[in-house]
């Protein structure tokens, strides 16, 4: 089950040439019921929505959108249950994934309820049944997973468990032995407020690219300012970028913001999976030689296109 999507429109000007080994993507495969609706939620009775069932999850829509922008192989690692595997896995390979989807055997699939004002920001909350997403364990990875691949990019839902903290500490260890660079996106700042900021610090030691949102840098260097957050995280991380949706975004390195990208125009309609295809996006471009500021660009170009439609994966051709 592999193969290459289409590249996004305009992602070639940051592209040179093809990128040596495949991107490895480690995350959540989950479904989203994305109900879209307009102004405030009515309390107690019915607000009029209309209401689609999509394939979602950030692990694993980055890894569409990696292949939608031209990443020459893209996989992907994620746990399932047996009630949606097969239309995850058919749903994945016809993106231009090849997908290794483990089976939980007690618990169902992820679900998330995205719930989006159809107002002028599009903004989204979400209420999310994790299910069998964050149940990846030490016992599903193989080193054999690194064969061939140039890059592994991790989902930040995998260390709000401990199953799936425990993976993504034998992930790390078996990259660096191998020299395989490692980028995360931390996800939710949400989840990040419960989990904490050391524990999460801790377990992003050896980590050579930081993704955050404005949010999630904020929250995790207690700093009111984006660039003032992005800052101070790349003195714990090489390369820090930090998303800002409308803002574009930002990228540091040792204590300082060195490029601030501007954002793409786009008129939004659903602001989901929008950081996920930046990252898609920008993983893509950098594999491809692409310096990180070029690479953010690209991010921006995706994230543009992403809160142009519905759900957080890329359309796929017929």
């Amino acid at each position: 089950m592999s193969g290459s999507g289409t590249p996004g429109q305009g992602a070639a000007s940051t592209r040179r040439g093809s990128p040596s080994g495949a991107l490895l993507v480690v995350g959540d495969v989950v479904t989203d019921v994305v109900a879209r609706h307009r102004g405030p939620l009515a309390a107690g009775t019915d607000t009029a929505a209309v209401i689609r069932t999509v394939p979602g999850g950030a692990g694993a829509n980055v890894a569409c959108w990696a292949a939608h922008w031209g990443c020459a192989e893209v996989r992907l690692l994620g746990r399932v249950g047996k009630d949606a595997a097969d239309w995850h896995e058919r749903e994945l390979a016809a993106a231009g994934v090849r997908s290794r989807l483990v089976i939980d055997p007690q618990a169902p699939t992820g679900t998330v309820i995205c719930l989006v004002d159809t107002g002028a920001s599009a903004e989204r909350t979400f209420l999310t049944d994790s299910g069998a997403s964050l149940r990846l364990e030490p016992g599903d990875w193989s080193d054999t997973l690194l064969d061939g691949v140039a890059w592994l990019h991790l989902s930040g839902y995998l260390l709000f468990s401990e199953q799936s903290r425990a993976l993504v500490a034998l992930a790390l260890a078996s990259a660096r032995a191998r020299g395989v660079p490692v980028s995360l996106d931390p996800a939710s700042a949400g989840f990040l407020a419960e989990l904490g900021v050391d524990r999460f610090l801790a377990s992003v030691e050896g980590v050579e690219v930081l993704l955050p949102s404005q949010d999630e840098a904020c929250l995790l260097t207690g700093l009111p300012d984006a660039a003032d957050a992005a800052a101070k995280l790349s003195r714990h991380v090489p390369l820090v970028v930090a998303k800002q949706g409308a803002d574009g975004a930002l990228v540091a390195r040792s204590g300082t913001v060195h490029t601030r990208v501007p954002a793409a125009p786009a008129r939004p309609l659903d602001t989901t999976g929008a950081g996920d295809a930046f990252t898609g996006a920008f993983l893509t471009a950098l594999l491809a030689g692409a310096e990180p500021e070029a690479a953010a660009a690209d991010g921006c170009l995706a994230g543009a296109r992403a809160v142009e439609q519905v759900g957080g994966r890329p359309p796929v051709s017929s």
